[in-house]
Parts: C-alpha cells; sequence; structure tokens
C-alpha cells in the first residue's frame, strides 16, 4: 500500500516571494532557474585534479586559474549562473595596482597555511530569498596592490602554535583605503535579471576602479565529448549569447559604448601554462592581459565564449557610484528604463516582507544575524558537476590520466554523477557538498524553503549518489570516508517542520526516504560493526582529531577501537527510524514490522554499549562514556578523553506517548512479547504513567541517573560549558592531558580551545575544545526531549556548582542563548565572533556583518576555521526562531 503523491499543498504565506516558491515547485514558472550558483573557487579542487598523486591544490593552483579552462565548473565573485550553468556572470575588478585582475577570492592552499587551507579575503553575503528574486553581496577591495605574496609568505614562516596572518593584519585596510563593492540581484521575470553594481571609495583619496561586469559560458566543447560550441557576439549595444540548450540570452551594460566591450575564449592559455602553442590568440585571460598590461589579447571582431563591459571610474572619497547591468532572454529596447529601478525596489520589499514574521520575538539584532545566517546558506547553493566515470577514464581530447588514478581515490565511486544545485558546506574553503554537513544545512534551509530541503535529503539517496552497497557519499577528497549517520534525524525533522509550516504532511517524501535510509542503515550495521556485538566502529566520523590517534586509519593488526560516538550515532539512528516508521504505520500497517526491528534493535545497541558489565562503552567511575581499545588479546582499554564522544550517547533519545501502542497493535505485541522475554535487554527503555491515558514510554541510551552525572560533567564551566556554547573537550584537560603509549609512541591529548596544534587532518580543523555547531543544536534538541519525558520536577545545576536549577528545557534555552551571543553585540558593541578585532566591532562599515564560521573558540568565541561555513552554523537562524532572543 503507498501513498498519495506530493500534497499540493498551500501557501505558507500570502506574499509573493511563496507565491514564487509554491510557483516553482508546481513547475509553473521556473523562478529557481538562476542563482548564485557560480561557486567562489573551482581551483585547487579534486575534479580538477589530474595529477599522479592526487596533490589537487599543487596541479591547479590560484595561479593557474585566470589563465586555464575548468573541465568541470567555473567560478568568479560574487557571480550567479543558470541551473546548469551554461551561461556565467561574475564581475572582475582593478585598481591599477594589483598585477592581475580580480576576477576571483584568494587564499592559501593547505600547504601554504600554518593552519592549512584559508580563504584571505573579506565578503558577505547580506541578503537572499529562497527562489534568489533578490539577492545582495558585499565585497571589500583594496586599493593598493593586493598582498599575495607577502600572505604567503608570512603565513609560510608561522607553525601551528602561531595565530594565522590574515590579510587585515598586512595593513592593507589602513586609512580605510579600499572600496566597499556591493552587488545587487532583482529578477524582473524568471529570466529577466536587474543587476547594481554599486561601489563606494571608504578611503580619504580619489581612487581609480575599473569594473567589468563579465559574462561567459562553461567550457564543454575542449573536451572530445561535445563539439557543439556557443557564442558570444555585438547585437547593437548589447551582446548576445547563444548556446544550443540554453536559447539565446542579451547582456547589456549601461552607459558604454561598443569599444569598451573586451571579448576572448574561455579556452586555455596553452603557452603560458605550458610553454606550448595556444589554439587560439583571445585565450581565457584575454581580458586580463588587455586591461592590466594593454596586450592586444582580445578579439577585435567582438565575438568569443567570454566577454566583459569595460567600466573605468574614477571615484572620490566617500562617493559611491553604480554601474548597472541586465541579463535577460529578450532583446530590451530600453533595458535601464524606470522598470530597472522599480523592479529592485519591489523585490526589496517582497524580501523584507517574506522574513518578516521568521522571528517576531526575537530582537532587532538577533533578526539582523539570523536574516544574514540564511542569506550565507542560500548563496552556498552551488552547481556542482562530477562524473567520477568520466574522471577516471579521461576525455578523448586530453592526455590520458595517469594509471595509479584507477587505484586511487574515488576509485570505488564509478557509479556517481553528480550534476545539481546541492548546499555546499562553505563557498570557497569547502567548495563541494559534505553528506553529515549537508543533513544539518537542511534543518536550517526548511525554515524558509522546505521544498528545497526535501529534495536535497532525496538527491543524497539517489542511485547516481548513494553507493550500490548502500553507503552515503562522504565529499569530494574521499567519498568512502565515513559521516555520522545524521540523515535520518534530517528527513525526521525537516518532515516535521513542513508539516507545521504547511499544515499538511508530505508522506511521499517520508516513505520515499525511508527506504532509501534502510539500504544505508544495513550497510552501517554489516560494515561497522566488526565484532558482531552491536558497539561500532567508524572511523573519524567527522571529529578529525578528537582521539588520541587518527580514528581514520587502520590499527595495528587485532586491534579494534569500538567507539562511543559510532554507536550512540547508530542508537539515535534507530529511533530515528523507529520514528518515522512509526508515522508511517499509521497509514500502512506493513510498517508496524519496521517498528518492531528498530525497537528491539536499539534496545539491543543500548544494553551493548551502557547495561553490559564490563564490556560496554559506559564507566561507572567516571560517570561517563569513553571509546574502548581492544587489543589482539580482547583486552579492553578505556580511552579517558572527556570529549564530545561522551556526550553523544544522549543524542538517543525519543519519548512516545501510550497511545502509539494502541494505534499499532501488532507492534505492541511485539514489544511486550520483547520486554517479557529479553528484560535483561530492555534498561533503556523507561515507562512513566501519568493517570488515565497519559502513559508515556521513553527510549535513551541514559536513564536519568547516568543523564544527571553526565550533565554535572557537561555543564561544568571548568569542563565543557563554555560561555558560548559546549566544548568538544573538557577544559579540565589543560592541566591533565591524556597520554598513551601506543606501540612504543606517545600519544596526547590536550585541551586547545582554538586553532589545532597537530596537523591530522590538515591542521584546519580541531575538536580539542573549539564549540561546533551541529552537536551542540543536537544537544539543545536532545535536553528538550528528555525535558518532555521527565518533566519540570528533574531539575540539575547550571552551572555546576553554582546552586541555580534549572529543568532540562530551561537548560536547552539556556545553550541556546550562548550560542546566539556568539554573534550579538555586547554592551561594549563587541561581537565574540569578530575575536577582539576593534576594526571589525566598532568601524560603522563592518560592525554589522558577522562571519559564520566553521567553529569557534571555546574560551573567547572568536570564528575558526572556514570563515563562511554558514552551512551549520546556520542552525543559529533555527535557534533564533524557537528561543526568541
Amino acid at each position: 500500500m503507498g501513498f498519495a503523491q506530493r500534497p499540493h499543498c498551500p501557501a505558507m504565506r500570502g506574499d509573493a516571494e511563496q507565491d514564487r516558491l509554491d510557483a516553482d515547485r508546481d513547475r509553473t514558472a521556473r523562478w529557481k532557474w538562476w542563482g548564485p550558483y557560480l561557486p567562489a573557487r573551482q581551483w585547487g579542487t579534486v575534479r580538477e585534479d589530474y595529477s599522479s598523486g592526487g596533490a589537487a591544490w599543487d596541479y591547479f593552483p590560484h595561479e593557474h586559474a585566470r589563465s586555464r579552462a575548468y573541465r568541470w565548473g567555473e567560478d568568479g565573485l560574487g557571480g550567479i549562473c543558470d541551473r546548469w550553468q551554461h551561461l556565467c556572470f561574475g564581475v572582475a575588478l582593478w585598481n591599477e595596482n594589483d598585477p592581475i585582475l580580480k576576477e576571483r577570492l584568494f587564499g592559501l592552499t593547505n600547504s601554504e597555511g600554518n593552519h592549512g587551507e584559508d580563504v584571505k579575503e573579506y565578503w558577505w553575503a547580506l541578503d537572499s530569498t529562497p527562489t534568489h528574486s533578490w539577492m545582495q553581496w558585499l565585497y571589500k577591495y583594496p586599493q593598493r596592490a593586493f598582498p599575495y605574496g607577502d600572505l604567503v609568505a608570512e603565513n609560510g614562516r608561522r607553525g601551528v602554535n602561531d595565530p594565522e596572518y590574515e590579510l587585515i593584519d598586512t595593513g592593507i585596510f589602513d586609512e580605510d583605503r579600499y572600496f566597499d563593492v556591493e552587488l545587487t540581484y532583482a529578477k524582473a521575470t524568471t529570466d529577466d535579471l536587474c543587476i547594481e553594481i554599486a561601489v563606494t571609495n571608504r578611503g580619504p583619496d580619489p581612487a581609480p576602479l575599473h569594473v567589468l561586469p563579465t559574462v561567459w559560458f562553461r567550457n564543454t566543447w575542449s573536451w572530445g565529448r561535445d563539439d557543439r560550441k556557443p557564442w558570444l557576439e555585438m547585437d547593437a549595444d548589447h551582446v548576445k549569447a547563444v548556446h544550443g540548450l540554453l536559447g539565446n540570452h542579451w547582456f547589456a551594460s549601461e552607459g558604454i559604448d561598443e569599444n569598451s566591450w573586451l571579448f576572448c575564449e574561455n579556452e586555455t592559455n596553452f603557452e603560458r601554462i605550458y610553454g606550448s602553442e595556444n589554439t587560439t590568440a583571445y585565450p581565457k585571460d584575454g581580458v586580463n592581459d588587455h586591461v592590466v598590461g594593454g596586450a592586444p589579447t582580445v578579439n577585435p571582431a567582438k565575438s568569443g565564449t567570454k566577454a566583459a563591459a569595460w567600466h573605468r571610474l574614477t571615484v572620490g572619497p566617500g562617493e559611491t557610484k553604480t554601474v548597472r547591468v541586465r541579463l535577460t532572454n529578450e532583446q530590451l529596447d530600453d533595458p535601464f528604463g524606470p522598470s530597472f529601478d522599480a523592479t529592485l525596489a519591489t523585490r526589496k520589499a517582497e524580501a523584507d516582507e517574506f522574513y518578516s514574521e521568521l522571528a517576531p520575538e526575537a530582537s532587532v539584532e538577533a533578526k539582523a544575524v539570523q536574516r544574514k545566517a540564511l542569506a550565507g546558506l542560500l548563496w552556498a547553493k552551488k552547481h556542482y558537476r562530477y562524473d567520477v566515470k568520466q574522471w577516471l577514464e579521461g576525455d578523448p581530447a586530453n592526455p590520458p590520466p595517469p594509471a595509479d588514478r584507477e587505484h586511487g581515490r574515488n576509485q570505488h565511486w564509478g557509479h556517481l554523477y553528480n550534476a545539481d544545485i546541492i548546499s555546499m558546506p562553505d563557498e570557497w574553503e569547502y567548495p563541494w557538498y559534505a553528506a553529515w554537513d549537508l543533513a544539518f544545512h537542511m534543518v536550517a534551509f526548511s525554515l524558509v524553503d522546505s521544498d528545497f530541503a526535501k529534495d536535497q535529503l532525496l538527491l543524497f539517496c539517489r542511485e547516481w549518489y548513494m553507493h550500490p552497497n548502500g553507503q552515503l557519499p562522504a565529499y569530494e577528497w574521499a567519498f568512502d570516508d565515513v559521516n555520522p549517520p545524521v540523515h535520518a534525524w534530517a528527513a525526521w525533522r525537516v518532515f516535521k517542520i513542513d508539516a507545521i509550516q504547511r499544515g499538511e504532511r508530505d508522506w511521499e517524501f517520508l516513505e520515499r526516504i525511508f527506504h532509501k535510509l534502510l539500504m544505508n542503515f544495513s550497510w552501517w550495521v554489516n560494515r561497522k560493526d566488526a565484532e558482531g556485538n552491536n558497539l561500532f566502529e567508524g572511523g573519524f566520523l567527522g571529529l578529525d582529531n578528537i582521539g588520541l590517534f587518527d580514528r581514520s586509519r587502520p590499527l595495528p593488526s587485532g586491534h579494534t577501537l569500538e567507539q562511543s560516538d559510532a554507536t550512540s550515532w547508530m542508537a539515535m539512528y534507530c529511533l530515528n527510524m523507529l520514528a518515522m516508521a512509526s508515522e508511517l504505520a499509521h497509514h500502512d500497517p506493513t510498517y508496524e514490522d519496521i517498528c518492531t526491528k528498530f525497537f528491539e534493535h536499539f534496545l539491543t545497541i543500548a544494553s551493548a554499549a551502557t547495561y553490559r558489565d564490563g564490556q560496554s562503552l559506559w564507566n561507572d567511575d567516571d560517570g561517563f562514556f569513553y571509546d574502548v581499545l581492544v587489543d589482539d588479546m580482547n583486552n579492553r582499554i578505556p580511552l579517558k578523553v572527556r570529549s564530545m564522544v561522551g556526550l553523544i550517547p544522549l543524542f538517543a533519545v525519543e519519548s512516545f506517548d501510550g497511545r502509539l501502542m494502541q494505534d499499532l497493535p501488532e507492534f505492541r505485541k511485539r514489544a511486550e512479547w520483547f520486554i517479557r522475554k529479553r528484560p535483561e535487554q530492555c534498561r533503556a527503555l523507561h515507562v512513566a504513567d501519568f493517570g488515565g491515558h497519559r502513559e508515556r514510554h521513553f527510549l535513551a541510551l541514559v536513564g536519568p541517573n547516568k543523564l544527571r552525572r553526565i550533565l554535572n560533567r557537561m555543564l561544568d564551566e571548568d569542563e565543557f560549558l563554555s560561555p558560548y556554547g559546549l566544548r568538544s573537550l573538557s577544559k579540565a584537560h589543560e592541566d591533565d592531558p591524556v597520554r598513551l603509549d601506543f606501540h612504543g609512541e606517545m600519544l596526547e591529548v590536550r585541551y586547545q580551545p582554538g586553532d589545532s596544534d597537530t596537523w591530522l587532518f590538515g591542521g584546519n580543523s580541531n575538536w580539542r575544545g573549539p564549540i561546533w555547531f551541529p552537536l551542540n543544536y543536537l544537544m539543545i534538541e536532545s535536553l528538550q526531549k528528555f525535558h518532555h519525558y521527565l518533566g519540570d520536577e528533574f531539575k540539575v545545576e547550571y552551572p555546576t556548582g553554582s546552586g541555580n536549577e534549572l529543568n532540562l528545557r530551561e537548560v536547552a534555552t539556556e545553550l541556546s542563548r550562548r550560542l546566539i551571543n556568539v554573534f550579538l553585540p555586547d554592551s561594549e558593541g563587541r561581537r565574540p565572533v569578530n575575536g577582539g578585532v576593534d576594526y571589525f566591532d566598532h568601524d560603522p562599515n563592518w560592525k554589522d556583518h558577522p562571519t559564520f564560521f566553521e567553529f569557534f573558540h571555546g574560551d573567547s568565541g572568536k570564528g575558526l576555521g572556514a570563515s563562511h561555513q554558514t552551512g551549520w552554523t546556520a542552525l543559529v537562524a533555527k535557534l533564533i526562531r524557537q528561543s526568541g532572543v
């Protein structure tokens, strides 16, 4: 028995943006066809790497990017493209001091940065609606020569114990000698984009700036697989773009004549890169070489596959000058008439209306943080193209890849074919998807576009993503790696959020994803429980350097690592699947059998992890969960690192009322049998009778007594509780590090609240002290679930030792406040995320632009890691909505 088609639901609000979302979902108008789908970085990615050793950063560095055609995608500055990335638009800039045009963001490669790869630019996604009918983006462009060499040299001199040398540290912004470059996009129709580039000189003197709005076609013709070549040509005072699949488009730029249009080809400058003969006199860097050096490298015939409108401005101090362009599928007689400004004004008002009720009780500052977090999330939707089979085999028109590629990275993923708009963790440092990152993104996305959230979760379970064995692809650098199995949790959360917003439940979505998740669950059980004892391995599980050794590498022969986090994730997975199955069983009784399966499986895992004497992961002396190293003699060695892996067991919690048992009689009968016949495995099941029909069943890895002991540590400000959320490692390990002599090597874990001091995983990620939003968010949700069962009477000290007692719902609220405060200005106007930099906190042109980092300093709240990892850090938008800060 199946379910009806996905419901045709009424709009969540009666506003214009919601109408566009509905029309796009119903495919009556393709409002999402154009969007911010152009990545900020394509160079240095795995898919562009054809080296023998898999050194992606070195094979295609930033220095090649302006001159070398990409195989799998494009990149640009504040750019957009169509859904298939056939036609791209971005802005190029030149201050007459730089050696090259600023066409893309610069950063350090993994080996150049003293804490791994790191972008060295300042930009912000200011705003976006979910259909991208309205978008704004801001970039700070220095007026002096950009310090490319200085950034590389100084960071190269610094070690892992030194702070990163940032662009602000170079003095490039002294005296405010920079331009604010603000891009605004507004869609007049689905295929008519009004684009405004506003340039403001923040410095004390007049300064020159060359602004080059640029359109180009992704290179699809140079690889021997498709010889159909699109072209750009002058058509009156417009540029006409002709593409066999996309159709015709026109690009207009206000205030310039035909002589200011520059054309070249989006093809490699072989002479510069390889020292061989060029196929064209006007290669990809032709516009760059012509503007910067006056070279005859643009086509006088005014045609090609890349075209730029050359605006030469002099901007006075404090002055703003505006360049207006329009990209449309119709040739307009007056593209910059009254309709242009009217479109911008209308779309801005509609965006304000759309966001007005998202957090009605929040403060003005919190609402601004929420909107910018969601803007960053929406701007991180990127076109991602990667056909692993073709990448492994190579292209007919190119030399074959090295033979060892067949036995290297991603060799087992030849089925994987990606050509979609996908939510990226960070548009520069992580311009590729990551499976567990995306699950958290979708919970935040569901606030504004639950259809996109559902479609993304389904996409990763489709046959051309999920491995035939049931594994989800982890991320581009190693699809075989294992991310925590949070896809089911995200699917269940998005389903419920969507149902609340629409007033109707999408049964089709739930059933479709449930069946695929069954395959993934089976992969976990079959591949990550080596001893068959319901204590799971899994590897690093996204927590990078959290352990004493690299958990992603094989242990010496005969050794296994039974992981507290892997086992807890699997217990949580069981409960997520049980919740979904019980929902489906109310409409199709065949799902009752699946309810039984996950009910029993959870209790079996819980018994192994928590209650099996001498064999579990629970340490009763310490009142905490640890990973356990099992050697070849079956000796069990608890690795007594008090870290997030010991808190993750709290995520495995679910409660349901007695009506579930009454509504599902077959499940009830089997559950009663199991409880009666297997009482030793049922200690993780708790039942409370509130009288009448208010009986509640409670499934959790930890019962009330163990919960209280764990919370005693978790809420201790000398251990996990930071002023800005929960640390990933107890602060107690600052003075009392954990050491282990492992096969003659002395290993150590010490509390490190900021950047990593080890090169495990490149050194640019640290789980030995900093605060990470996703797991904090899961903890808040878990405390709310515990409160739902335990009620207001169950109280704990918050913080530990304070004498102040709160129930768990109140603790969850207080944790939410600490996390939100990372981004809010305090009484002195300082945002903790800014790390105490006066310029960021107090300068009127910087202070209103918080940046949503990957993780945060465990003591100060300073942003660390990828600077625009809005992806899962955008969960702050959900916290603001539900807490009303």
